[in-house]
């Protein structure tokens, strides 16, 4: 054999690969291959952003909110100043430079009543949006994993539910009476059911897929199953129940204060100012419009905002 096949032969046995290099992996190495930078959250913005409409009704719903405190600053009179001013021959200014958005019968600023109770309107729904959240979602998602819980508060639901929400609202009025904190205690005590009744739906749905009875049978606990699990499949629900939450707590609002079981007079509304209207709005049309108009403004900005935040929260819709 001459001396070159024997130098072949021996690189053959030092490397018995035939040329080919083999690579060792391990576990890390396989996890970084199937690595993807996807984001939750980065999408859900992502897909929002793409609809501008949304966008923009986002950014008029929140410089109304943060206009309602600047408003206050830069009127020439504060709420204070204009509960305690009162000047008959100043009732019923039309809108000019002194006044901007006139005066009431009474002869007080309209400007700073407007944007005052402009604020108490958005607090209130902001308040109650998030006490349904919490509750409905905590109690829907034990409804709804725990299966011997299941009748009792259905039965519970049904109790409630058939009860109509303006009679109540009156009892809670009539017997706790009529201010901020009772009104939103109120409007949170039967406000949770749909909430809790959405959840619950979606985790009777999803608790007995295939990868949370593995789950279980690893010996995952329930709370963790549920945060990890299921919880992202319920973001698109809970945004949207919170959509409808806002406009509909505000609207509520306005319609027991014009009938005269809102907040009490000295907490001045949205609703309370439109309720005041209505024996003057035919000659004096602007005591109706300023509130009217930005009550429709913030329910259906925040409407259309949370419907497309919505559908852009779904897993479904991320690629």
């Amino acid at each position: 054999m001459s001396e070159q096949n024997q130098k072949q032969n021996q690189n053959q046995n030092e490397n018995p690969s035939n040329g080919f290099e083999f690579v060792e992996y391990s576990p890390e190495a396989a996890e970084r291959t199937g690595y993807s930078d996807y984001s939750y959250w980065k999408s859900v913005f992502q897909n929002f952003l793409k609809k501008k409409s949304a966008v923009f009704m986002a950014f008029v719903f929140f410089a109304l909110v943060i206009f309602s405190f600047i408003a206050l600053k830069i009127g020439k009179y504060d709420y204070s100043s204009a509960q305690i001013m009162s000047d008959a021959s100043l009732a019923f200014t039309s809108p000019n430079g002194e006044f901007w958005f006139g005066t009431d019968n009474l002869g007080r600023d309209y400007w700073c009543q407007v944007w005052y109770a402009a604020q108490i309107s958005i607090k209130l729904a902001l308040i109650v949006a998030l006490g349904e959240c919490v509750i409905g979602v905590t109690i829907g998602c034990i409804w709804g994993y725990v299966r011997s819980l299941d009748r009792i508060m259905t039965e519970i639901y049904n109790v409630i539910n058939n009860i109509p929400t303006i009679i109540y609202m009156t009892l809670a009025a009539l017997l706790f009476g009529q201010s901020f904190r009772n009104m939103a205690i109120a409007m949170i005590t039967v406000g949770w059911l749909v909430m809790a009744r959405n959840v619950r739906n979606l985790v009777l749905m999803y608790r007995d897929r295939e990868y949370n009875l593995a789950s279980r049978c690893l010996g995952t606990p329930v709370w963790r199953i549920l945060v990890k699990n299921i919880f992202p499949y319920l973001i698109s629900v809970i945004i949207l129940r919170l959509a409808l939450s806002i406009p509909q707590t505000i609207a509520l609002e306005s319609t027991l204060s014009y009938l005269g079981l809102g907040l009490d007079v000295n907490t001045p509304s949205l609703g309370i100012l439109l309720r005041n209207a209505r024996n003057y709005f035919l000659q004096y049309p602007y005591l109706l419009i300023f509130p009217a108009v930005i009550v429709s403004l913030i329910t259906i900005t925040f409407y259309l905002v949370g419907n497309a935040f919505s559908d852009a929260a779904d897993p479904r819709n991320h690629v």
